[in-house]
């Protein structure tokens, strides 16, 4: 979660979340797009016990090895662009898009990781301009009063990523969905060396979590990013960021690879992600999660709060894994946006259990409505059918089918299992590609 600095002062948090019970009655929100940029405050998980709180922290990529073993790296690349002003990028830039490691396998203590990664860890400060309507009169009744504007801002840390100026931050650090402000109108960045520069939005995407930000300097510490499918449980990882703002700046904590490939849901985006007990805490999105040999595995993103069954959570942070973090940025700096994520083209809600017996309905993944010449429309979905499965594997809420669905690139075909006035069918979908401005 950003650390908010509005007019109460309030940190605030998102929870997980599912769809609200079906309601034929009710108009549902459009769910078509594989980019979600509402946010909600609050939404239930299970039975609504558990509660995610977004916070400021950041993972990062980490390419490693077995000690003894010979590290393994791929050429992906061999030169980038920058889009916005046709710039060849440096060589740390290239470097870190194609995932390589120039560390060696030599495990460095404690302190020497941080005296590595510290250089490379940044504070962001994003403030957005809100504008509200006033009204005079009795009560609000009578003439308008004008508008009133103000500037809540938030704050997030980020991570270097080349010698000339590219940073990968959280797009929740640098655009609001909780509040509805949007994008920032404007980002600061704040160099370990005390500096502090005016950011350009290369790119974001909210379904990953990711933004990508760029600085006029030269000459900076890049990190190291490595290969996160490498990580064992267990070990041992530390992380470094922005806890409540500038106030605590590089704060470090100390940890252990908790998990890996868990399915956590967030306003409704179904991530994979790693899991880390490294004490994470509001202000620390966007920073990074580091392994043994001083380099990025992940970029910490959220952390459970709240309780569960009764028993206070402790430490249950997680961090979006460096290979895909690269993957994201490589198209965030060539294209703006990441490129071959599949679309359905539906709107939907969930049909849960109690729904479900009370309407005589299966549970599954209620379809609203259908976009014209979509994927959807074209392989016959209508409104008013439930999907159940997809690719063989049941989906239960619209998180799940978000979920299953991201598994696939555009252009993949799967079949879809839905049922239509009480009877089961299936169709094949081809996916269409999500377009920029989804």
């Amino acid at each position: 979660m950003m650390n908010y600095e509005n007019e109460n002062n309030v940190n605030t948090s998102v929870r997980f979340d599912a769809e609200a019970p079906f309601n034929p009655y009710r108009s549902v929100p459009q769910q078509t797009a594989p980019r979600s940029t509402k946010k909600r405050a609050a939404a239930k998980f299970a039975a609504g016990i558990m509660a995610m709180a977004m916070v400021s922290f950041g993972s990062v990529a980490v390419y490693r090895a077995a000690e003894g073993d010979k590290v393994q790296t791929t050429k992906i690349i061999t030169e980038y662009v920058d889009r916005t002003t046709g710039d060849t990028l440096s060589a740390d830039a290239m470097s870190f898009l194609a995932g390589e490691n120039t560390s060696g396998t030599a495990a460095l203590s404690t302190e020497d990781i941080v005296d590595k990664l510290l250089p490379t860890v940044v504070g962001i400060t994003s403030e957005y301009k809100v504008s509200r309507q006033n009204y005079g009169g009795f009560y609000g009744f009578g003439m308008s009063g004008g508008n009133t504007s103000s500037n809540p801002s938030a704050t997030g840390t980020g991570v270097i990523v080349s010698e000339d100026g590219y940073i990968v931050t959280n797009a929740h650090v640098i655009y609001d969905t909780e509040y509805n402000y949007g994008l920032a109108e404007t980002i600061t960045v704040d160099l370990n060396d005390g500096s502090t520069y005016d950011a350009e939005v290369i790119g974001y995407d909210t379904d990953y979590d990711l933004a990508v930000l760029k600085i006029k300097a030269d000459g900076l510490a890049a990190a190291e990013f490595g290969n996160s499918d490498s990580l064992r449980l267990g070990e041992s990882v530390i992380a470094i960021g922005n806890p409540l703002g500038t106030k605590l700046k590089n704060s470090v904590t100390t940890g252990v690879v908790s998990g890996k490939d868990r399915q956590v849901t967030i306003s409704n985006q179904s991530m994979t992600l790693l899991q880390t007990d490294a004490a994470i805490n509001s202000g620390n999105s966007g920073g990074p999660l580091i392994n043994k040999y001083g380099q990025v595995i992940g970029i910490n993103s959220s952390k459970m709060s709240s309780s569960y069954s009764g028993a206070s959570i402790d430490n249950i942070g997680f961090a979006i894994p460096s290979n895909e973090v690269t993957k994201v940025v490589r198209d965030l700096i060539d294209n703006g946006y990441v490129t071959g994520k599949p679309q359905l083209g539906i709107s939907c809600q969930d049909v849960d259990a109690q729904t479900a017996q009370m309407y005589s309905l299966p549970v599954g993944v209620y379809v609203t409505s259908v976009n014209e010449g979509s994927a959807a429309a074209k392989a016959g979905l209508k409104s008013g059918d439930i999907i159940t499965a997809i690719g063989g594997t049941e989906v239960t809420t619209s998180a799940e089918l978000v979920s299953q669905k991201n598994r696939y690139s555009a252009g993949d075909t799967v079949e879809i299992t839905f049922t239509r006035s009480g009877e089961t069918k299936t169709a094949e979908l081809t996916f269409d590609e999500a377009e920029e401005d989804d």
